[in-house]
């Protein structure tokens, strides 16, 4: 099972447009305010932080090269070419290594983690931006990829974050020039329950080791001029013992 060509086809229209330099995608906020965050919650909690890191749905990269800086190897994929070429030009050194990734299909999950091992996996925003009938499966490649002794942090919007995009969407000048593009390529963000993150994570066989709530800080600003901060929830999961 693989992602739709439509699901495929929407992300590259949406990365083919998306113009370079740090900050110009929706989501594309600085590191200190989103990995750097993530990764103070989920170094303690890694069996092996020398292992390979996965940052999985790494778009142009911006999270990955900080990623880079502290793990000995960090792979970027994601399922769109047109965000890897993003990526590679702004990694002019090399920091990282990136490639295309479905990882809704087990056969790609399966071949990736024979050539690494077990990895660490670095994961932002990804699953609530699937179909629905890809959760279960992407949720299920993560297991492959963590193996025995990976561990993986997952941070997706909150419920609550459903009503404040849809303000947003609404609003009578239109919604903000950022997230707009997301909406015209037909990616918009679905709702995943908070309650149904437990349970795709239960059925591929991984357990919630710790888990919590942070804002999703985005590059765009409202009326007040206040940063836009959608409400999130991240979990750290690992294979039951």
């Amino acid at each position: 099972m693989s992602v739709t060509m439509r699901y495929r086809e929407a992300w590259e229209g949406f990365w083919r447009e998306a113009p370079d330099g740090p900050g110009a995608v929706f989501w594309d906020a600085e590191p200190v305010l989103t990995s750097g965050m993530h990764l103070a919650r989920f170094e303690p909690l890694m069996v092996d932080p020398g292992l390979p890191l996965i940052d999985l749905g790494c778009g142009n990269g911006t999270q990955t090269r900080f990623l880079a800086q502290r793990f000995p190897r960090v792979l970027g994929v994601d399922l769109s070419e047109a965000a890897l070429e993003h990526a590679r030009a702004a990694d002019p050194a090399g920091q990282a290594t990136y490639r295309v990734l479905d990882a809704v299909d087990p056969a790609e999950s399966d071949a990736l983690h024979i050539e690494l091992g077990d990895a660490n996996v670095y994961m932002r925003g990804v699953l609530h931006q699937c179909e629905p009938e890809d959760r279960q499966p992407l949720v299920d490649g993560i297991a492959t990829l963590l193996g025995e002794r990976g561990r993986a942090i997952l941070v997706e919007l909150a419920e609550a974050a459903g009503p404040i995009l849809q303000a947003l969407a609404r609003r009578p000048t239109g919604p903000p020039a950022k997230l707009a593009p997301v909406f015209r390529h037909g990616i918009a963000p679905g709702e995943v329950a908070d309650a149904a993150l437990p349970v795709y994570l239960g059925v591929a066989g991984l357990t919630v080791l710790a888990d919590g709530e942070l804002p999703l800080t985005t590059t765009e600003y409202g009326p007040d001029g206040a940063r836009i901060e959608l409400p999130s929830k991240w979990l750290i999961v690992g294979r039951r013992a």
